[in-house]
């Protein structure tokens, strides 16, 4: 009956990673892109500012497909075929997967608003808007952090 239990909770790991991860991103993004909109209908000229601005609460999901990767693959199921994993090797890969999913999603989502935040830097006094890039990277090295968490523990497995 729990023969598969192991794979399944390493596969709900790799998921989890890669989903809520990029979902954190996807929100992320939304928030800057939706500030970033309204500064270029009314300066088009701050559009290459304004999508760097957007992109990089994007990483996060970035993060979090790689942690993906790396599960699956250290799983044995780019091989071809499904790897017997025990329910303890499961529940590890699990665990291993967690940091980068629930930091992404945090991480994203607040760095899009920092972005956003920044995007009105950018509006108000555009000579510095490299400033508000500082302010994002700095929640960025929390993400990297949980990347960093996950890839770890994986390796270890």
């Amino acid at each position: 009956m729990f023969e598969n239990a192991g794979l399944a909770f390493g596969l709900l790991g790799a998921g989890l990673a890669a989903c809520l991860a990029g979902a954190g991103s996807g929100i992320g993004t939304g928030y800057a892109g939706q500030a970033g909109a309204g500064l270029v209908t009314e300066d088009p000229s701050k559009f290459g500012k304004v999508m760097i601005l957007q992109v990089i609460p994007g990483t996060q999901g970035l993060y979090g497909l790689v942690v993906f990767f790396v599960a699956i693959m250290r799983m044995g199921l780019l091989g071809g075929g499904a790897p017997e994993l025990s329910l303890v090797q499961g529940l590890q890969y699990f665990a291993a997967c967690l940091p980068i999913g629930i930091g992404g999603l945090v991480t994203a989502k607040y760095q899009g608003k920092v972005a956003a935040a920044s995007v009105n830097l950018l509006a108000k006094n555009p000579d510095h808007w490299s400033k508000g890039m500082i302010l994002c990277i700095t929640v960025e090295f929390y993400a990297i952090l949980s990347l960093l968490a996950s890839m770890m523990m994986l390796l270890q497995l």
